[in-house]
């Protein structure tokens, strides 16, 4: 049976999307659900100390863009990297005074060319790239008010994972050290289309994180360590130090440091991190 033109068209667009890595929320319950939960300023308040900016990362047909637009927001910053997707949302927007179509890649996006001095970030994220999009909004931090993202499950247990726990890695603690990170609703695939084969998640990350308590001169280089610190997961510490330490000041240092010779990089608290390149340093 041949089926019409356009339903071909529609269902290779939604494949491509797929490899993608993009898949929407179909569900008009589940979106408004997740629009409950954004920090949404009261009406009656109209002042330039708001925080009612927002940059939704792709936005694809404007599942949450639409109710972000009739909102109290005083400005809508909607991108979206594939062109046929960016178009049909230019033309929704339309009746959205209020909302701006950008589209572009995030990753690839100067935010000096289109982002105010403070917004909100809102991103149904592609899950094979989140990793690599939340680094990307590190690098606006002090301009960010908070980051509301929907990730694979896994992902958004792993970024809450306390030290100690298994999950805990690299991304908790760079996640952590910029954010305060806390899952607020586990989604279920059927809540997208097409649905995902993993379970989801919507994420809330408030800043400033541990970031300023910690007194670092250096956050980069801290990061850095870090990421060098958990290189070697199955390692203690002390051998994945001694990439770039001797032995013998190592066992000095983490004797210094109240850590023992054994301590693995997962059961370590930002601050004792923190205090570790400071030694080091």
């Amino acid at each position: 049976m041949l089926l019409p033109r356009c339903l071909v068209a529609t269902l290779a667009f939604d494949m491509s999307r797929q490899k993608m890595g993009q898949h929407f929320l179909g569900d008009l319950a589940w979106r408004k659900r997740i629009f409950a939960t954004l920090p949404l300023p009261a009406p009656y308040i109209h002042d330039d100390t708001r925080d009612d900016v927002w940059v939704e990362i792709g936005a694809g047909h404007g599942e949450i863009t639409e109710l972000l637009a009739a909102s109290d927001a005083r400005r809508v910053i909607a991108i979206e990297a594939d062109p046929l997707l960016a178009t049909r949302l230019r033309q929704r927007a339309y009746d959205w005074p209020n909302v701006e179509v950008i589209e572009g890649d995030i990753l690839d996006l100067d935010f000096d060319q289109f982002a105010p001095p403070r917004f909100r970030i809102y991103g149904n994220l592609p899950y094979y790239i989140t990793s690599p999009i939340l680094h990307r909004l590190f690098e606006q931090a002090a301009r960010i008010a908070s980051i509301h993202i929907v990730v694979q499950l896994e992902v958004a247990e792993r970024i809450v994972s306390p030290p100690g726990h298994r999950e805990y890695g690299y991304l908790s603690a760079a996640c952590q050290f910029y954010t305060e990170p806390k899952i607020v609703s586990r989604i279920p695939p059927g809540a997208f289309r097409p649905p995902p084969k993993v379970k989801s998640a919507l994420l809330q990350m408030n800043l400033p994180g541990e970031r300023p308590s910690l007194g670092l001169s250096d956050e980069h280089a801290f990061l850095k360590f870090v990421q060098l610190c958990f290189g070697q997961k199955r390692k203690t510490l002390r051998n994945n130090l001694r990439l770039i330490v001797p032995d013998n000041r190592v066992h000095q240092i983490l004797t210094d440091c109240n850590l023992a010779l054994d301590a693995r990089a997962e059961q370590l608290s930002l601050a004792q991190f923190a205090l570790l390149f400071k030694v080091l340093s």
